[in-house]
């Protein structure tokens, strides 16, 4: 029960961090995409079920506030978090080069698709001008905050994991 408070209060606390600080931090109308980061980072710490559900939530307070179809984004914050969660095994505590690749990753992957369906379908062919203008400068920032806000959720993971061995233990 504790896990999903804390997990919660991630989710609306990056969600609100997402939608108002950063939009008035924005470099060029570029923002950070801080749900991707906490799908990636929980699917990465917790394995796919996890992750996909995480992502489900975000992507669905996405599509409540801000999506023009219900689901759109539910759909690809559940692929992140559960694609990123494929990649559980390999996750060490220590080690922030593959968590920051797997961001990476999911970050591109996200605007090309987004890209591919909300642009090209309806005959706008300048995907040049989207990597440049908006693809890539969305990358670097969002990597840029992935290594703080990755620090945080992986701390809080940390000590809930502790929090939940030691009360495992009491009932052995």
């Amino acid at each position: 029960m504790r896990r999903k408070i804390y997990v919660a209060l991630i989710i609306i606390v990056c969600f609100l961090l997402q939608s108002t600080v950063f939009q008035v931090l924005s470099f060029a109308s570029i923002s950070p995409n801080l749900m991707i980061v906490v799908c990636a980072s929980f699917g990465f710490m917790r394995g796919r079920r996890e992750g996909l559900t995480i992502g489900f939530i975000s992507g669905l307070l996405l599509d409540i506030f801000f999506g023009e179809y219900l689901g759109f984004y539910a759909l690809l914050y559940m692929y992140v978090g559960f694609l990123t969660g494929c990649f559980k095994k390999q996750f060490y505590p220590d080690d922030i080069k593959l968590p920051m690749l797997m961001i990476t990753a999911s970050d591109l992957a996200y605007n090309l698709i987004i890209y591919l369906l909300r642009f090209l379908f309806r005959g706008q062919f300048r995907l040049d001008y989207y990597m440049l203008h908006i693809i890539i400068p969305e990358l670097v920032y969002t990597l840029l905050v992935s290594v703080v806000l990755y620090a945080v959720i992986l701390k809080i993971n940390q000590r809930l994991e502790a929090v939940e061995k030691r009360s495992a233990a009491k009932f052995v």
